[in-house]
């Protein structure tokens, strides 16, 4: 079965810090680009990040840009969204992706073709 799992969201204080963790079952993310996005209810779901295939490379959402950083576990099957100094419009349920391309990190959804099920990440004032 082919699956991404989320972990990691909980209910923090604004100033606080979360590791999220991605973990794939059934498929690789080793190769690949990963990217983390976040959707408010009430918004459209947002573009965090993504990490291309060997992790040297980067790319970050402006409304995260010096606050959360995207990684690769050792193990080649696990990518971290480490989060740092949480506010509460961070709220949201945080999702991962796999991308389509090994070293694409575009923003735009449809160059990701598995997604996970989601953490919801709530931050209070």
């Amino acid at each position: 079965q082919v699956q991404l799992v989320e972990s990691g969201g909980g209910s923090v204080q604004a100033g606080d810090s979360l590791r999220l963790s991605c973990t794939a079952s059934g498929i690789l993310l080793g190769g690949y680009a990963v990217g983390w996005f976040r959707q408010d209810p009430k918004k459209e779901r947002d573009f965090i990040g993504a990490i291309n295939w060997s992790g040297r490379n980067t790319n970050y959402g402006d409304s995260v840009k010096g606050r959360f950083t995207i990684s690769r576990g050792n193990a080649g099957n696990t990518v971290y969204l480490q989060m740092d100094s949480l506010k509460p419009e961070d709220t949201a349920v945080y999702y991962c992706a796999r991308g389509k391309y090994n070293s694409d990190l575009s923003p735009t959804r449809d160059n990701y073709d598995y997604w996970g099920q989601g953490t919801q990440v709530t931050v209070s004032s």
